[in-house]
């Protein structure tokens, strides 16, 4: 049997730059489906119905199989189909066995190879269809970066954001139509970038660069207190990396953060990977809002505010693989509707800084196991004209798997 559909990445050079194969698909196709840009690419000579994707393209690309029955479809995408292509989207609404994929060279490939990069030293970022602040968490001195947009104005937005972050020494290079007759580059730094538009087909190529003085921050947990705007309401420093330790964000997982005060812990966890997920949940709808001005500041604007009060907020979120609980220990029913919406296998882990919030962490630990742990932490301040050990509240620490 026939795959129903076949994916036909096309680049910047057209019908010219397709491989024989990718032509012997495009040929025999009965249908064509595509962008008015890339359906024009197809010479005139092929006889296939072309059709141009409708706005929105998702109910379309879910439809696909059932609209042209019989029939055969090649979709044409740009690039390599399955990076941040339209192929990656058929192979998730109609699994890989309905789908063939014929990829031409991308523009992170491309890209590389014009600017003499080697592909596995260079870190690819994608903001198509999503904020730029994703950028911020790569933003470290002597990084390459690939950021991929939706349309001309991309370079620029990355500039803007890299100068907001102390990082407007950076060099940009906009690559636009790779591969195409019309190939160019402008370049410039990020401080100042004087294109304000460029050609809507342009990857961004970024080699950071710090301007003096800026502190870079790391992905790992326990970062300065005072990137953070808060009320006081924050899990300081030395406790944030102690829990996340404990909490042990994996790639592709979800925590929710409960009583989440500045959101520092769900923003530290997604900031370990990109596909990191987090549902931070406060009921203070001004900390709710800085939380999220936080995540965006701090690269991950995809982080979940949820406004609310613990556990009534909680019924209807996915399940998370992790719980955090920084406040509210003693709210009736809490512990016990975060302990079984949690995944097996998954980790909670919850704070305690008075007698009745450890009084319920040691009736939890009596009744489910776990570890607890006192942490006391000491700064050194001034005392007169010497300097002496100044102790924070103890934070009491219980941490379980499920």
């Amino acid at each position: 049997m026939s795959t129903p559909v076949v994916v036909v990445g096309v680049g910047a050079d057209g019908w010219d730059g397709l491989s024989p194969r990718a032509r012997r698909a495009v040929e025999d196709a009965d249908v064509l489906r595509g962008s008015p840009r890339q359906l024009a690419l197809v010479p005139d000579a092929v006889p296939a119905e072309r059709v141009p994707w409708p706005s929105p393209m998702a109910p379309a690309m879910a439809g696909l199989l059932d609209a042209h029955p019989g029939r055969r479809v090649v979709v044409l995408a740009s690039g390599d189909p399955m990076l941040s292509g339209v192929g990656t989207s058929l192979v998730r609404l109609h699994g890989p066995g309905a789908v063939e994929v014929v990829p031409h060279p991308s523009s992170v490939a491309l890209a590389c190879a014009r600017l003499g990069w080697a592909v596995e030293e260079t870190t690819v970022v994608s903001v198509v269809g999503r904020p730029v602040e994703l950028v911020a968490p790569h933003a470290t001195p002597g990084r390459r970066l690939l950021v991929l947009g939706s349309d001309g104005g991309t370079p620029v937005q990355v500039a803007r954001l890299l100068a907001g972050h102390g990082y407007g020494a950076s060099r940009l290079v906009a690559l636009a139509q790779l591969g195409g007759p019309a190939e160019r580059q402008v370049t410039g730094p990020a401080a100042g970038w004087p294109h304000a538009e460029t050609d809507p087909l342009v990857i961004t190529a970024v080699e950071v660069v710090a301007d003096p003085g800026t502190v870079p921050l790391p992905t790992v947990p326990g970062l300065p207190d005072d990137v953070y705007r808060h009320d006081g309401q924050l899990t300081k420093r030395d406790v944030r990396a102690v829990t996340l330790a404990r909490l042990a964000p994996l790639p592709g997982q979800l925590l929710w953060d409960v009583g989440a005060g500045a959101g520092s812990i769900g923003i530290e966890w997604m900031r370990v990977h990109p596909s990191c997920r987090a549902v931070a949940v406060e009921s203070d709808a001004a900390r709710a809002q800085r939380i999220g001005g936080n995540a965006a500041r701090l690269g991950v604007p995809g982080l979940q505010v949820v406004e609310g009060r613990a556990p009534a907020a909680l019924p209807g979120l996915p399940a998370p693989d992790a719980v955090f609980i920084g406040g509210g220990l003693t709210s009736e029913g809490l512990l016990e509707t975060c302990w079984d919406a949690l995944r097996a296998g998954g980790r909670l882990v919850a704070n305690a800084v008075t007698v009745e919030g450890e009084a319920v962490l040691a009736a939890w630990r009596s009744r489910v196991g776990g570890e607890l742990v006192r942490l006391a932490v000491q700064r050194a301040e001034p005392v007169g004209g010497l300097t002496g050990w100044r102790p924070a509240m103890p934070v009491t620490i219980w941490s379980v798997s499920r």
